[in-house]
């Protein structure tokens, strides 16, 4: 992280040293240009097989956004998506979901790589632009039918150019279900609109979500109560599951909407199941209770994300890289036909 700050502290002396900005901004536009094409050509490629290979309404398709700037504690998760892809495919366990469906079949599980956050960066592009160029990542992923977003962060403040993107390309608002410890929904939190802490404020705002549903919750302030009251938020606590558990574990969404998103941040479970996260939050939910609720969940689930997982709070030989990759992969199978 120290060569982090000294790269941005680099381009800030550029930019001060009169660096003529045309120059500077002909630089940044090459670099999305072609961070764009990367992607555009992989999804490309991954759509061509599978309408080649026929029999396919949906499938899923990996998009990695490795983005930890935005977490207001720890910027671990920027490392995620390689780690995750590594245990989705690592050889200790098979390659079948447990509904049956085989991941090594592509109309269930492709791959476009991931956006490449860090040189994006690395020129000295701010936020807006890095969020516009995450939405237009996406939604050339959605180009490709049956291709479908699975994103793998990264931060929380990924979900909001995702959402956004998704809610576009649909051209309407999507029903969210969000499982976190966390309802992320301040306002503005660190001075930071762009927060892993405000993404749902934004989503929001925006209107990219009809109905927001958050599961898991146990670290929530006056604020996150209020945001919650002020955007319409279904709030579900954890000192309340046990009353609520029949309801998420039977929910129906996505009617009226143009499909159901689905955020997971690895924190919505108890960290016994999923200690390498940034925020340990004792309490939560075991794994089955989330993946009862997935399979359990009626609805056309268009798009998905899981984050942040932080690799370098990982405790015990990889166990979260495989819960975070077990999710993935139950996601895959939920989002493929």
């Amino acid at each position: 992280m120290k060569n982090l700050g000294r790269f941005t502290h680099y381009m800030q002396k550029i930019i001060t040293d009169n660096v003529p900005l045309s120059l500077l901004e002909k630089g940044q536009n090459r670099v999305i240009d072609a961070s764009l094409t990367l992607i555009r050509e992989r999804a490309r490629l991954k759509g061509e097989l599978l309408r080649a290979l026929g029999g396919c309404v949906a499938s899923s398709s990996l998009l990695g956004v490795p983005v930890g700037h935005n977490s207001s504690f720890l910027q671990g998760p920027a490392f995620a998506p390689p780690r995750i892809r590594e245990a989705i495919w690592c050889g200790s366990t098979n390659s079948t979901t447990e509904t049956g469906k085989e991941l090594k079949d592509p109309r269930v599980l492709t791959d476009v790589g991931d956006v490449p956050v860090q040189e994006i960066r690395d020129c000295g592009v701010d936020d807006d632009r890095l969020m516009n160029t995450i939405t237009d990542s996406v939604k050339l992923v959605m180009d490709e039918a049956p291709l479908r977003p699975l994103v793998l962060g990264g931060d929380h403040s990924i979900s909001f150019p995702v959402v956004r993107a998704v809610a576009e390309k649909l051209g309407g608002p999507v029903d969210v279900l969000h499982l976190d410890a966390h309802p992320d929904i301040y306002q503005s939190f660190e001075g930071n609109k762009y927060s892993h802490a405000s993404s749902f404020a934004r989503i929001m705002e925006g209107g990219y979500a009809r109905r927001l549903l958050q599961v898991g919750l146990r670290s929530i302030t006056k604020e996150g109560h209020e945001q919650g009251k002020k955007f319409g938020v279904e709030q579900f606590e954890m000192q309340t599951f046990s009353r609520d558990r029949d309801l998420l574990e039977n929910l129906k969404l996505g009617e009226g909407a143009k499909g159901v998103y689905i955020s997971i941040d690895v924190d919505c479970l108890d960290p016994a199941f999923a200690p390498g996260v940034s925020h340990i939050e004792p309490g939560g939910l075991s794994f089955r209770d989330v993946l009862n609720i997935l399979h359990n969940l009626q609805g056309d689930v268009v798009a998905a994300d899981v984050v942040e997982f932080n690799p370098q709070r990982d405790t015990v030989d990889g166990m979260t890289a495989m819960v975070a990759a077990k999710l993935v992969r139950e996601l895959a199978a939920k989002m493929s036909k």
